[in-house]
């Protein structure tokens, strides 16, 4: 990833409501949401969700299927893997103990999609 798409998707997500939408984008999984549900979870507008959902599109974190007269929105996770890659390459700078943190974050991470792949 190069630094200006970086900055396009911190850019993207550095507003309330973006981050907001966002994370419920993630945490939905690989089936997402539709817009209406979004706007009703996060009791947003409509239009207002629409310029928050376009922004974190043209920023590459989320995509978009018309499912009939709806529109559902998932999470690009390979989009997302690229930007926090981009944040903590060479973040140890040759100390593994700078980034023991991060690891255990991950490691998390690793365990939750497990659980939930057995559930």
């Amino acid at each position: 990833m190069e630094a200006k798409d970086a900055l396009d998707g911190l850019s993207a997500l550095a507003h309330e409501t973006r981050l907001s939408v966002f994370r419920a984008l993630v945490t939905a999984g690989a089936d997402g949401l539709a817009a209406g549900e979004i706007a009703e979870g996060l009791s947003v507008l409509p239009n207002t969700l629409s310029a928050h959902l376009a922004q974190l599109s043209r920023a590459g974190l989320v995509s978009a299927t018309r499912e009939g007269r709806s529109i559902r929105y998932r999470a690009d996770y390979a989009r997302i893997e690229a930007l926090v890659g981009f944040l903590i390459r060479d973040c140890c700078g040759g100390r593994p103990e700078v980034c023991a943190p991060l690891a255990a974050l991950a490691a998390e991470c690793v365990a939750c999609a497990a659980d939930n792949a057995s559930a």
